[in-house]
């Protein structure tokens, strides 16, 4: 996904930028401080992070993509930021020491890791101290209907259906199970909240690219369609965004699911 997502990095970040600020105003932090960003994509809510502690403290910019990194790492340089580190890191293993890091931000990650809980507990061994973890995942499928009518359509066409807790959107919707998870790996829930946000697109054109190259876990089932199938689930989709399209082009809703736990 991460030349979609470089190539597309504007219009990404004014859709999830909501969800991002509310991470970074959670975690709240303070100058001098060392924030770890997993599953960092092209880094926009890491960098937020980073003009918060200054140059005195450190933002790690993280993801398991080495081409995601080395998107980031490019928009980092094109800004000046000099207070990022860029690092290749596997979220369910990290290679830093116990006690190293102030506050953990994850926007989109925690749900697409194969053993989230193992990732949590790795999350809750480099805090030090008082720190904290500031992430999002999406709500339930009928409260994002950018990607619950794909997958339902994807279902009823006979594409391939992940388990409800396998590793991809909506893996963790369930609050009961995040509360669990993090329960699993010695974090507390402190707040949660619901963040719209919205995706918009010129014209279904635009919505059909955005599902085969960037939308992640919808984009891969949607390559393990048959030619016979991606076409009638192309048509099937275009019917059921027709509620969503306007004269402007379409406008598709979702919510975010924002906790901070420690």
């Amino acid at each position: 996904m991460a030349a979609g997502w470089e190539s597309h990095r504007l219009w990404m970040w004014e859709g999830s930028r909501a969800a991002g600020e509310w991470l970074v105003e959670a975690l709240d932090p303070k100058p001098g401080e060392t924030v770890l960003e997993l599953a960092a994509g092209t880094g926009e809510t890491g960098f937020l992070a980073a003009a918060r502690v200054g140059n005195q403290g450190k933002l790690i910019s993280t993801d398991f993509a080495p081409n995601m990194v080395e998107a980031a790492h490019t928009e980092s340089q094109r800004l000046g930021l000099i207070n990022v580190e860029h690092r290749t890191l596997d979220a369910e293993n990290m290679d830093l020491p116990d006690s190293s890091i102030d506050g953990v931000l994850c926007r989109w990650g925690y749900m697409l890791m194969a053993d989230p809980a193992g990732a949590f507990g790795e999350t809750q061994r480099v805090l030090r101290e008082g720190g904290a973890v500031a992430f999002s995942v999406f709500a339930e499928p009928e409260r994002n209907p950018w990607a619950g009518i794909p997958d339902r359509l994807l279902a009823d066409i006979g594409g391939p259906i992940p388990g409800p807790t396998a590793p991809g959107i909506f893996a963790m919707a369930d609050q009961e199970r995040t509360r669990s998870l993090l329960a699993t790996a010695g974090l507390e829930e402190k707040r949660t909240e619901d963040v719209p946000i919205t995706w918009r697109f010129a014209g279904f054109e635009g919505c059909w690219r955005f599902l085969l190259d960037i939308a992640g876990a919808l984009s891969v089932r949607i390559a393990a369609l048959t030619d016979d199938q991606r076409e009638a689930f192309r048509e099937q989709l275009e019917e059921a965004l027709k509620p969503y399209t306007t004269e402007e082009g379409v406008e598709l809703p979702g919510l975010t699911r924002n906790t901070l736990a420690a």
